[in-house]
């Protein structure tokens, strides 16, 4: 997890608003809009409408993601999408928000493009009323040019205005890495990686693929799915894929998991979903 302190720039008022997206039991109940300071007029009809909030950045060696983020991806976490990754503070939304993409750009039309950055979520951060904390590269993409992007970096945090957009990955299906943690037969975790589309897995079932008696997992954090005592010989994962419409769509891979499973192994799915 990411936090940081206070980084307000002078000038700059606070103008914050946020979807919290309520999840229980494998079932959205709503997508709310909390408006801190002021309304935008934004109705849930609107899923493309931009949010107005404030975004600022962690900097490091690379400026690049983190390698320890809260989603579980590991070394993948940091240069995902070519580094161009956030924490999240309300968007991470308990690990359902891990992997989602947001178009995310600067209001300040001297300093910034209009299309701004594409970025996924990899970490829960929490900084001064905020709803991204971007990787330094991320946040300079947002700039118009190389001194346009150091003026930014020196402001620290700016105003923002964002969208869920989806996520595209050329050429990858999605993919399941099994974790570090895992012990065969014991004990499996894996985390699921290049979901594509704008649809959150909100949850995933193990099943035996020789009779198909399935048990639904247990996200520990982040994108991190896990279960004791799995199911010997090749295994299927079903994914749930959930809208903020309340649209649902269990996903079966083409490909298994094989019964020889080990930690750090990466399975493609075979399947791509980019609803």
């Amino acid at each position: 997890m990411i936090f940081f302190s206070s980084l307000i720039a002078p000038g700059l008022d606070c103008v914050v608003s946020e979807t919290a997206l309520n999840f229980l039991d494998g079932q959205f109940l709503a997508a709310t809009q909390v408006d801190r300071n002021w309304s935008l007029g934004k109705s849930e009809t609107c899923p493309d409408c931009f949010i107005h909030s404030r975004a600022g950045y962690y900097p490091n060696s690379d400026q690049k993601g983190t390698e320890v983020g809260e989603c579980g991806f590991g070394k993948f976490g940091a240069t995902l999408n070519g580094g161009d990754v956030s924490a999240a503070s309300e968007l991470y939304r308990g690990g359902v928000g891990c992997g989602a993409c947001y178009q995310v750009r600067c209001t300040y039309s001297y300093y910034c493009l209009d299309k701004g950055v594409t970025v996924v979520i990899t970490d829960h951060g929490i900084s001064d009323r905020t709803d991204f904390i971007l990787s330094q590269r991320a946040f300079s993409q947002m700039a118009q040019s190389t001194d346009a992007a150091a003026s930014l970096l020196a402001l620290g945090i700016v105003d923002i205005e964002y969208r869920r957009v989806s996520c595209s990955y050329p050429n990858k299906n999605i993919t399941f890495k099994i974790d570090e943690s895992s012990n065969n037969p014991y004990y499996l975790a894996f985390e699921i990686l290049y979901q594509q589309g704008k649809m959150d897995i909100t949850a995933v079932q193990l099943c035996e693929t020789q009779n198909f008696v399935c048990k639904l997992l247990d996200r520990t954090h982040g994108a991190v799915w896990t279960t004791t005592s799995p199911p010997s010989g090749p295994l299927s994962i079903r994914m749930l894929f959930s809208a903020n419409d309340e649209d649902q769509t269990w996903v079966v891979p083409v490909n298994n998991i094989p019964g020889n499973w080990k930690p750090g192994d990466t399975y493609d799915s075979g399947v791509q979903v980019n609803a």
